[in-house]
């Protein structure tokens, strides 16, 4: 027998109940957003656009799949079946803070303002997800996963691993460096070889990420090759590496294959690990521990 069909709906609180929560009346958060120069019709807009977007998601799903719903903060409590078909709702960013804990379901990402954003990874519009969702509802044999009108691509993704097995992966970057972005320090070993360093951290990205924070180092550094988003290749940075009796700065930039890997051996008292600019998710690394980057097993498999 089958298993059911699950959609699972991520979605973010948005400006405006962030607002309400703070400052408890409309009245309120509109005199706090006057005073810094913005209006609460705006902001009132825009959580209309994203309610507007969440309705039409949910009326699409089919009456004999299951349906679940999850807010960006408890995606970490949250258990994702194999058969879901996660809808994610919101910003880029929204994506990628989800692919961490998903191992190759299907994601449809839904743009509730389209044209304000880059939309990377979330392609379509409220009624083309809803036509996604129709095209994998519809009868076939295999489920889900084979739906023959649906095509996805399968997006590389980076991942972090320390000697006592903890783990960390992201679909755009991860960075390593000290936690409140003092200089770091670690032994960098890398296919050219191995290095002693003092920097403000590495960045390791993805062909996705490449249009974010590692954009910026690879303009500032005369246009360095990135992967594409689909490539099994990584881009990774040293950002203002410092180079001193004791620390070099030869190692600074490179590509990883494959099956290449970065090897950082901690020499700082206390270093973090965490991916796609969520600081509160990472991982915490002392001197002598050793981390591993490289492509990761999964892959984001995105619509």
């Amino acid at each position: 027998m089958a298993l059911r069909s699950r959609a699972v709906l991520v979605h973010r609180r948005t400006e405006l109940d962030e607002l309400l929560d703070r400052h408890a009346t409309r009245g309120q958060a509109e005199f706090f957003l006057r005073t810094r120069g913005r209006t609460l019709a705006d902001v009132e807009a825009r959580h209309d656009a994203a309610t507007s977007a969440r309705r039409a998601v949910v009326a699409s799903v089919p009456s004999d799949w299951a349906l679940a719903e999850v807010e960006r903060e408890d995606l970490d409590r949250f258990l994702f079946a194999p058969e879901d078909v996660v809808l994610v709702v919101g910003q880029d960013g929204l994506v990628a803070n989800a692919a961490k804990y998903l191992d190759r379901q299907l994601v449809i990402g839904v743009d509730p303002e389209p044209g304000t954003g880059l939309g990377v990874l979330v392609r379509h519009d409220a009624h083309q997800a809803a036509e996604i969702v129709a095209a994998l509802a519809a009868p076939r044999a295999g489920g889900v996963a084979a739906a023959p009108a649906v095509r996805c691509d399968e997006l590389t993704m980076v991942r972090a691993r320390l000697d006592d097995g903890q783990e960390l992966q992201a679909v755009n970057e991860l960075f390593l460096g000290h936690v409140s972005h003092q200089s770091a320090r670690y032994v960098l070993a890398a296919d050219r070889g191995t290095e002693r360093q003092s920097s403000s951290g590495l960045i390791v990205s993805t062909g996705t990420g490449s249009t974010g924070w590692s954009a910026s180092i690879a303009h500032d550094r005369g246009g360095r090759r990135m992967p594409a988003p689909t490539d099994q290749a990584l881009a990774w940075f040293v950002r203002e590496a410092w180079p001193s009796p004791s620390t070099g700065a030869t190692l600074t930039e490179g590509m990883l294959g494959d099956r290449g890997e970065l090897v950082v051996t901690v020499q700082s008292d206390r270093l973090v690990v965490f991916g796609d600019g969520m600081e509160g998710d990472r991982l915490e690394v002392s001197w002598g521990q050793e981390v591993r980057i490289g492509i990761a097993e999964r892959r984001l498999r995105l619509v």
